[in-house]
């Protein structure tokens, strides 16, 4: 056998089989199941040889509101999203989906993981919008995991003694612009970079050789 297909790589056995991918919505409210879904944007986490998480890709999509979606007009006021500005570029939901699913579901097989696993800031918000959409439009092969997630607010409490994403990037050296936050691709970065500080930390501070060490 070839040392190719020998390799396994390193984020493979980092959490059970499974490789981390950030996700970030902005919506029409905060009901996953009748507010329509309006942005989405993920970003894609790698491993080097040394066992350090790192940001890889990023994707982002403005998205039209399904039919008979409910809009409203506080959350639209909170974001600032236009749903019917045709500068968005919004595309339907479906195919924003397919557009997310397709590069995770590659690099879930390049990492020679099983599935992907959500990370979010209050990951079960946009872990359910994910999976109401995917339901929606009837994907058969949404890449995350049904129930599992990796949430930033709960580690960010535990590493930093704080919840709020713009506190919590604050307290771990994490530049952050106010006036940029609510797009979903700026805030999906910064959770990105939180949680890579988090788990980079944590081996640093000799918790993952620790564990290891125990098996």
């Amino acid at each position: 056998m070839n040392r190719s297909a020998q390799y396994q790589h390193p984020m493979s056995n980092r959490f059970r089989g499974y490789l981390p991918v950030v996700i970030d919505v902005e919506t029409a409210g905060f009901n996953a199941q009748t507010d329509a879904l309006l942005e989405i944007a993920a970003v894609t986490l790698t491993m080097d040889d040394d066992g350090n998480l790192l940001i890889d890709e990023s994707y982002e999509f403005n998205v039209e509101p399904f039919e008979g979606a409910n809009l409203e007009k506080s959350a639209l006021d909170f974001t600032g999203i236009d749903p019917f500005n045709p500068l968005r570029g919004a595309i339907p939901e479906e195919e924003a989906l397919e557009k997310i699913f397709k590069p995770i579901r590659k690099a879930v097989k390049s990492h020679n993981c099983k599935r992907a696993i959500l990370v979010g800031h209050n990951a079960s918000f946009d872990h359910g919008f994910v999976t109401a959409a995917a339901e929606r439009c009837d994907i058969k092969r949404n890449p995350f995991h049904p129930f599992s997630t990796f949430d930033t607010a709960t580690l960010a409490g535990l590493a930093f003694g704080h919840t709020v994403l713009a506190k919590s990037c604050d307290l771990a050296d994490i530049d952050f612009d106010g006036k940029q936050a609510h797009s979903a691709l700026y805030d999906t970065m910064k959770t990105a970079e939180l949680f890579c500080t988090i788990v980079n930390r944590w081996k640093d501070l000799g918790g993952w050789q620790m564990v290891n060490d125990m098996y």
